[in-house]
């Protein structure tokens, strides 16, 4: 592994990591590799997110290659949303940061407590 510190392309992947590291573009990955092709209303009901949170993450997951908009011209006009090659190659990461996140939560729940209890012990001294 090269050198952080004289990596020329840290700050290339630092922006890549900051796209697709986020919470909505982890979780607009997760669902759209779970149910494949949904629509807009879809997956704004499926993640609870903002029209415009989703609006502004989709449009960054395209423009990065992740993702695949189909736009219909029916009436009303439809749109759907799936993941590209690139999107589904992102699927296995995104699957064990879940997985990590998932078997840590307890510890990561009672190491926050204690330190809050600290924080708490100390803000009273």
């Amino acid at each position: 592994m090269a050198d952080v510190a004289g990596c020329p392309d840290c700050g290339r992947i630092n922006e890549v990591l900051a796209r697709v590291g986020d919470r909505w573009s982890v979780l607009v990955v997760v669902s759209l590799a779970q149910y494949g092709v949904l629509r807009f209303n879809e997956l704004k009901r499926n993640l609870g997110i903002s029209q415009r949170m989703l609006s502004l993450t989709l449009k960054q997951l395209e423009r990065d290659g992740l993702v695949r908009r189909t736009y219909y011209p029916t009436i009303p006009p439809k749109v759907e949303y799936e993941l590209t090659e690139l999107g589904m190659s992102f699927r296995e990461p995104v699957k064990v940061l879940a997985g990590w996140a998932l078997e840590n939560l307890a510890t990561i729940d009672a190491a926050r407590e204690g330190y809050d209890a600290a924080q708490d012990i100390a803000a009273r001294a």
